[in-house]
C-alpha cells in the first residue's frame, strides 16, 4: 500500500510529514496545517500516544500491561486500564462475530510459527496440538463493572498484532484532532486511517500494491476521507517450507499458516475494524464477505493468484467506493 502526495496549488494550508518506528513498523503521519509549530506539536503528541499504546499492548515487552495479564493466566481476575479493556472487548466481540476466524488468544500458536519462519521448518505437530488447546476467546473473561480481565487457562497468550496497529492509528487521529489538525493521515504498514481530505482533493489517494509485483505502481487507487483501509497479505511475511508458501496469518481453527498467494483489502469507518476484518477475510476467503456485507460502511477486495493468473473478488459495497480515475 502506498500514498500519493497532493499539491496545494497555493492554498493556505501547508503539507507536513513525520515518521517514527513503532510496533515493529514505521508509523507515518501526513497532515495539513497553517502553522509549522502546531504541526510538529500535534505529530509529536500523536507519536507519544502510539508509544503509550505499544507499552500497553505489546507481546514483545515483558512488562507491558498485556503481558502482565498473560503472566497471570489461570489466576485471579486483574484490573486493567481503559485502552486494554476496550481492545480486548472489541477483540472478543470480533471473535464471536467471525466464528473464531479472528482470535487474539492465538498467541501460543503464533509463537510456534515465529520459530518456524526462523528455522524454516513446520511447527512440531504435537506442540501445535497442545498450543491449540489454549486458543479460544471464550477463555478470555471480561467484567465491565469491575473493569477486570482474566485468562481462564494457564499458558494462554494474547497477541494483538492483528488489531493493534489499526487501534493505534485511530488513537493518533484522535490526538491530532485535539490539536486542531483535522486533515491528516496515519499510516502503519498496511493500515491507513485518515480524517478530512487534503484541502484541494476529494480524498487521500491510497494505492493498493499489485499482487505479483508490489514494487510497481498500483492500478487500484482509493480516494479515502474519514475512514480507514487495511491490507493483509503474504508479500513480505511468509515462509516457504517443502515447496509450500505459508503466510504469517494463521487459521485459528487449524493452527496452520495460510497457503496460496493473495492480498486482502478492507475499507472501513475506522482502523480498528478494518485491521481485524482483513484477518477474517484472509482466513475465510469469499465466505468472509458475509460479515463484511453485514457491517455498515465496510467493503473488501480479495486479489488471489489462481491457476490462470490473478483473480479478483469484491464484496457488495466495493464498487461504491471512490477511486482515482486514470488520466
Amino acid at each position: 500500500m502506498c500514498l500519493f502526495p497532493l499539491a496545494l496549488n497555493g492554498a493556505e494550508f501547508q503539507r507536513y510529514e513525520f515518521s517514527q518506528p513503532h510496533m515493529g513498523t514505521t508509523f507515518r503521519i501526513v497532515l495539513y496545517s497553517r502553522d509549522p509549530e502546531v504541526a510538529r506539536t500535534a505529530a509529536s503528541a500523536a507519536f507519544d500516544r502510539i508509544e503509550e499504546l505499544n507499552g500497553i499492548m505489546s507481546d514483545y515487552k515483558s512488562d507491558s500491561e498485556l503481558m502482565n495479564l498473560v503472566h497471570a493466566a489461570g489466576g485471579a481476575p486483574m484490573k486493567i486500564g481503559d485502552d486494554l479493556f476496550t481492545i480486548l472487548k472489541i477483540s472478543k466481540d470480533a471473535a464471536k462475530a467471525s466464528d473464531g476466524a479472528f482470535d487474539i488468544s492465538l498467541g501460543p500458536v503464533i509463537r510456534l510459527w515465529r520459530r518456524a519462519r526462523r528455522q524454516r521448518e513446520l511447527p512440531d505437530a504435537a506442540k501445535l496440538a497442545e498450543a491449540l488447546k489454549l486458543v479460544g476467546c471464550d477463555k478470555l473473561e471480561l467484567d465491565e463493572t469491575a473493569h477486570t480481565a482474566r485468562l481462564a487457562v494457564a499458558g494462554m497468550v494474547l497477541d494483538l498484532g492483528g488489531i493493534g496497529k489499526g487501534y493505534a492509528a485511530d488513537a493518533a487521529i484522535t490526538v491530532l484532532k485535539r490539536h486542531n489538525i483535522d486533515r491528516a493521515l496515519v499510516a502503519a504498514g498496511g493500515d491507513i486511517t485518515c480524517s478530512n481530505a487534503p484541502p484541494d482533493a476529494e480524498g487521500w489517494a491510497v494505492g493498493i500494491a499489485p499482487l505479483a509485483s508490489p514494487e510497481n505502481a498500483p492500478k487500484i487507487v482509493l480516494m479515502l476521507a474519514n475512514g480507514s483501509v487495511s491490507t493483509s497479505g503474504d508479500a513480505e511475511q511468509f515462509v516457504e517450507i517443502g515447496g509450500v508458501r505459508y503466510s504469517h496469518i494463521v487459521d485459528p481453527k487449524t493452527g496452520l499458516g495460510l497457503t496460496g498467494h493473495k492480498n486482502v483489502t478492507v475499507v472501513g469507518p475506522n482502523g480498528t475494524t478494518a485491521d481485524w476484518m482483513t484477518k477474517v477475510v484472509s482466513v475465510q476467503g469469499e465466505k468472509g464477505f458475509k460479515l463484511i456485507d453485514a457491517t455498515d460502511g465496510v467493503a473488501s477486495l480479495i486479489v488471489r493468484q489462481g491457476e490462470k493468473g490473478e483473480e479478483q473478488f469484491q464484496s457488495a459495497r466495493w464498487k461504491e467506493l471512490k477511486f482515482k480515475q486514470e488520466k
